[in-house]
């Protein structure tokens, strides 16, 4: 039976790279001032993330549309790959405004994928109880297919909702959707990563309480120079680690030499996280 051991550390804990955005790195390298990459630079800016930090990462994340096969031929075999199984609505330049199941994965070989990964967007709106639905049916598919689930919820407010607390809201989602078990839950930073040491710590023991299992956090909406203390404070709090993709390489993308700056700069802060994961994050077998 496939257990996290799969994609965790030695440790029990998760250093894991999320590399499976798609029109959002588009997005992104527009924004660098590179316009609308085609999707060879997409694939070529994943598969050079993969070969130069998968091999410190105890799990790499990819989507099916841009680089999985490269990034699958080359991941060490200590490096965990997690599969993206959603299928995302979103508009170009735009965030992801629904997210469901993708019928190619859910009947694509899964030869060396250790785990399935699914994006939630959570709003309190009258699609509530059919995204619980969705997460339960992800859930049993992954089980199915004899891999890991991670389910990650990211919440928005609902259009016309007055008053919008989001750290609440990212509270209620994990009292919601962490209770149908998930194998690994990753939850967006508290605070977004601006408090001081007692308050993202305060904010991440508020949310460990709403968990049923082991989870991790992720970067997006986190400031980079940010990241490393959310997730220290996350840790000493009850979280395992971090699956992570813009605290990492965003500062890299439309860059000429990709790879170089990749060992200049996004080694040695993976390297710095994995201390802190290593330090004070709690074995998942615990949670």
């Amino acid at each position: 039976m496939t257990t996290l051991d799969a994609i965790a550390r030695t440790t029990g804990t998760f250093a894991m790279v999320a590399m499976d955005q798609r029109e959002s790195l588009r997005h992104m390298f527009d924004a660098a001032g590179r316009g609308r990459p085609d999707d060879d630079v997409l694939i070529g800016f994943k598969t050079d993330v993969a070969t130069e930090l998968a091999p410190s990462a105890s799990g790499f994340l990819i989507d099916r549309h841009y680089g999985f096969d490269s990034v699958r031929e080359i991941l060490p075999t200590t490096t965990g790959l997690i599969l993206a199984a959603d299928a995302l609505t979103q508009d170009a330049g735009g965030p992801v405004e629904e997210t469901t199941i993708d019928d190619v994965v859910a009947r694509h070989p899964l030869d060396g994928v250790s785990a399935v990964k699914l994006l939630i967007i959570w709003r309190r709106d009258e699609h509530r109880e059919e995204r619980v639905a969705l997460a339960e049916r992800f859930i049993a598919l992954a089980r199915d297919r004899g891999v890991l689930s991670v389910l990650e919820p990211v919440v928005r407010a609902a259009p016309g909702e007055g008053e919008w607390d989001m750290d609440a809201a990212i509270r209620e989602a994990a009292r919601e959707l962490a209770s149908l078990h998930p194998d690994l839950y990753k939850a967006q930073v508290p605070l977004a990563g601006t408090g001081d040491e007692r308050a993202q710590r305060e904010a991440s023991a508020a949310l460990n309480d709403c968990m049923t299992g082991p989870w991790v956090v992720l970067s997006q909406g986190v400031a980079q120079s940010r990241f490393e203390d959310a997730v220290r404070a996350a840790c000493m709090e009850g979280a395992s680690g971090f699956l992570a993709g813009r605290a990492l390489w965003s500062d890299l993308v439309g860059t000429e030499n990709v790879r170089a700056g990749l060992r200049e700069r996004a080694l040695p802060r993976l390297e710095s996280l994995i201390r802190t994961v290593d330090d004070v994050a709690r074995p998942w077998r615990d949670a």
